[in-house]
């Protein structure tokens, strides 16, 4: 064979071993034990005994031993919101003429709820119309609406009205008032808590007593003592055991340190807008309010708020002794 085919040969496999030692990064030398070895694009990288690429730096408060506790506290309260709605149904041969007589069947009962107080019930309507047609008959003998628009016979408003009830003492009222003006339709009553500032400090601070009597028997039963209060994490990142790990962010990461977690039924509202008081009513609609009201006397209505369960966690970290 001629020599400079195996020169060619020997250049060319020279040439795989340097690219596959380039492909493939170096192992570490003979005899290092880091604590930990990785690899990427660059090469083998080593760290020092004792710490981790994985993991960052610990807290302060890990420098000694410590017990990390979530305390869990729940309670069951009434209700104090409550949620209905009632639907008035007028028909004629105008849209406005249908307005008009759908409002006349509320303008009473408005009036006696706002008597009630807009602090302790507040009220909301709407509207909506749709056309009535001419009917016929088909081949099956089906009565079927001939909807073109010079068919329109007239038309149907529907005005509904939606309460809440911010003060529970006032729903047996406020309902029976809606039942004495006569709605079309109404809908059942939707029973909600909303929990005030104090219900929420209470929660938190039997939450984190809760907290205190966990790790207390945590340590004792093995055989420790537990020492002083090292963190109070709102958070409760610092009661998980990924604390020191890159994951991802969770939930409780993304809150504030002053945020508390309160679990239930709850629903925010927007506080309302001030609203100019109402001008002085006729003698003749004060009259119907009258009516009304004697009507809802007549027609008593009781509805004990139900229980609802709030539940609070709290995350203490205390130090071992």
């Amino acid at each position: 064979m001629p020599r400079h085919r195996l020169a060619a040969g020997a250049l060319a496999l020279l040439t795989l071993v340097s690219d596959a030692a380039m492909a493939r990064p170096a192992r570490p030398p003979a005899g290092a034990t880091p604590a930990v070895m990785t690899s990427d694009s660059n090469g083998w990288t080593m760290y020092p005994p004792g710490t981790s690429a994985a993991y960052d730096k610990a807290p302060w408060w890990m420098n000694q031993s410590v017990i990390t506790q979530t305390g869990y506290v729940y309670a069951e309260l009434p209700a104090n919101r409550a949620q209905f709605s009632a639907t008035f149904l007028a028909v004629d041969d105008t849209v406005e003429k249908a307005q008009a007589k759908a409002i006349q069947q509320t303008k009473a009962l408005q009036q006696a709820l706002e008597k009630l107080g807009r602090d302790a019930v507040r009220v909301n309507t709407g509207f909506s119309m749709r056309a009535l047609y001419e009917q016929y008959r088909d081949k099956s003998g089906t009565r079927v609406e001939d909807q073109r628009g010079d068919k329109i016979t007239g038309y149907q408003v529907s005005l509904n009205i939606t309460l809440e009830i911010r003060d529970m003492a006032a729903l047996e009222k406020a309902y029976a008032l809606v039942l004495a003006a006569s709605p079309t339709q109404t809908n059942p009553i939707y029973f909600s808590l909303e929990p005030t500032n104090e219900i929420n400090t209470w929660l938190y601070s039997k939450a984190v007593a809760d907290a205190h009597e966990r790790a207390a028997n945590a340590v004792t039963a093995a055989g420790g003592q537990l020492g002083a209060i090292k963190v109070i994490d709102p958070t409760g990142r610092a009661c998980k055991t990924d604390i020191l790990a890159r994951n991802a962010p969770d939930l409780g990461e993304s809150m504030q340190a002053n945020e508390v977690v309160v679990t239930g039924m709850r629903r925010s509202m927007a506080p309302p807008m001030a609203a100019p008081p109402p001008p002085p009513a006729p003698a003749e609609a004060m009259a119907d309010v009258g009516v009304l009201e004697a009507r809802a006397l007549a027609n008593p209505f009781i509805q004990t708020p139900p229980l609802q369960r709030l539940t609070e966690t709290a995350c203490v970290v205390y130090g071992v002794n």
